[in-house]
């Protein structure tokens, strides 16, 4: 592994200032490092500092009413096992669990998974159908970004210099799902995956994408969308067709381009009816 220094900070703006002492590229952040170590390691990266986020108190999951904020440097295995949002925010828990094996997952972190916007990210399909949005922090100050434009594509986010990732906000319950096909449970990257989520606000059904280039995206259709608790049949089957439909579901060595459509729609089938018949408060 090349050699780095590694600091570790004891506040917030410590850790923004050990960023910003160093031109681009030469310092990263460091929060669970189930990723980013093995980059380095493998020489895809080479940060001349790693700045360990390891003291910050970020840690924390809040309801605050209807509203959730996770810290973004909660280990994912606490969110996974945490009985609120398992009953609450089901398509959470359910993508935070296919993230690895347990090890994994007692390690790694919300925030560095969205950090490091891998192109397979379980977590970022989930965070779309929850209309989740991301709290930065930076020398200039705070903003929040919804999750869909904060991962632009793959290994590309919004961050900007010496921005850290503070938390991650959902704005309700939702009875939501997430499913997923891969030929390897743990180690393997999804076919498609499907996350759906129903807000009792607006009424209408959310449905996002995973395991498609060039990153997870937003399938429902803000023109005809799916509404209703629980849908109709009729309405569930012409999303799911639309959904087949998309032209990002492309063939690629994982799985044909007719495999994969149809896999979707029958994701979307299965997931919209889980989330109807058990997917949490709403």
């Amino acid at each position: 592994m090349p050699a780095f220094e590694l600091v570790a900070p004891a506040t917030e703006a410590e850790a923004i200032a050990a960023l910003r002492a160093l031109p681009d590229g030469e310092a990263a952040p460091l929060a669970g490092g189930t990723d980013l170590l093995l980059d380095v390691e493998m020489g895809r990266l080479a940060p001349r500092r790693l700045v360990s986020l390891r003291r910050l108190p970020w840690r924390t999951l809040d309801w605050n009413g209807g509203t959730l904020t996770i810290g973004s440097l909660l280990p994912l295995r606490s969110l996974e096992r945490d009985p609120e949002v398992v009953a609450r925010l089901p398509a959470l828990a359910q993508a935070v669990g296919a993230v690895g094996g347990v090890a994994l997952r007692a390690r790694a972190t919300l925030g560095g998974n969205l950090g490091r916007a891998a192109p397979a990210s379980d977590l970022v399909p989930a965070l779309l159908a929850l209309d989740a949005e991301v709290e930065l922090v930076s020398p200039r100050g705070a903003r929040t970004v919804p999750v869909d434009r904060f991962v632009r594509a793959s290994r590309s986010t919004d961050l900007g210099r010496a921005e850290l990732i503070r938390a991650v906000r959902i704005p309700e319950p939702r009875p939501s799902a997430y499913l997923w096909q891969r030929v390897r449970p743990v180690n393997d990257v999804s076919q498609v995956a499907i996350a759906v989520a129903y807000s009792p606000t607006d009424r209408r059904w959310r449905v996002a994408l995973g395991g498609v280039p060039p990153r997870p995206i937003r399938g429902d259709d803000p023109d005809a969308p799916l509404t209703g608790f629980p849908p109709s049949t009729a309405d569930v089957d012409r999303t799911a067709e639309r959904i087949a439909r998309l032209p990002v579901l492309v063939g690629d060595r994982r799985a044909s381009d007719e495999y994969r459509r149809r896999l979707a729609g029958t994701l979307v089938r299965r997931a919209v009816r889980a989330a109807a018949d058990g997917g949490g408060a709403r």
